[in-house]
């Protein structure tokens, strides 16, 4: 797929949405849907899927748009970083998910690697925050920020969760195939760089 579609359509989504929480004019607000509506088309054509699916998935959302958090925790032990194995897709993962509601970024890391991986940790580092789009993610029908945050293992065991069919831990030069929409190889070699020196600089894009 054209990879500038899916970003066109996601801009126009945006303004979409914001025109229709903003306006108060009824014949703007007429637009601002047609806007809307013309978005969801586009990314109808270009994966082929319903537009009643991409209505829910991709423009269900109301008040101005922001991006989606997606919280990943770096979690290594014996020179090794922590992977689960993901049943949605069957490749490998830093433990994470999107941000909750109520809980602060370190609270959903420690959340999801004991959901996913059986763990307890104890958030210590803000490693980055990436932009999704400039690194080598799939196409994603969202605009999404990434926060990296190494843990450490204070207890608990290994134990897959209920989307997690495995839990281990891999070096950096023996990779298994990895949920290349969770995460990439390079940011995983990435990662490791903290291993080796926690005095590494936090990554922004």
């Amino acid at each position: 797929m054209d990879t500038k579609w899916l970003e066109w359509a996601k801009q126009l989504q945006a303004i979409a949405q914001a025109g229709l929480t903003y306006s108060k004019d009824i014949y703007d607000l007429e637009r601002f849907e047609m806007i809307r509506n013309i978005s969801i088309e586009m990314m109808s054509q270009q994966t082929e899927l319903d537009q009643r699916v991409i209505r829910n998935l991709f423009a269900n959302e109301t008040g101005y748009a922001t991006p989606k958090v997606d919280i990943r925790a770096v979690v290594f032990k014996d020179n090794k970083i922590l992977l689960v194995k993901e049943k949605s897709d069957g490749a490998w993962a830093m433990p994470g998910g999107w941000g909750d509601i109520g809980l602060t970024p370190s609270e959903v890391a420690v959340k999801e690697v004991k959901e996913e991986a059986g763990f307890d940790v104890k958030a210590i580092k803000l490693l980055g925050v990436q932009d999704k789009k400039c690194h080598p993610h799939p196409p994603s029908p969202y605009y999404v920020y990434k926060l990296f945050i190494q843990c450490e293992i204070i207890g608990g065991e290994a134990t897959k969760g209920m989307e997690t069919s495995e839990v281990n831990f891999f070096p950096e030069d023996d990779l298994p195939l990895l949920s290349l929409g969770r995460n990439t190889e390079s940011q995983l070699k990435w990662v490791f760089k903290y291993l080796r020196n926690l005095a590494e600089p936090v990554y922004f894009d």
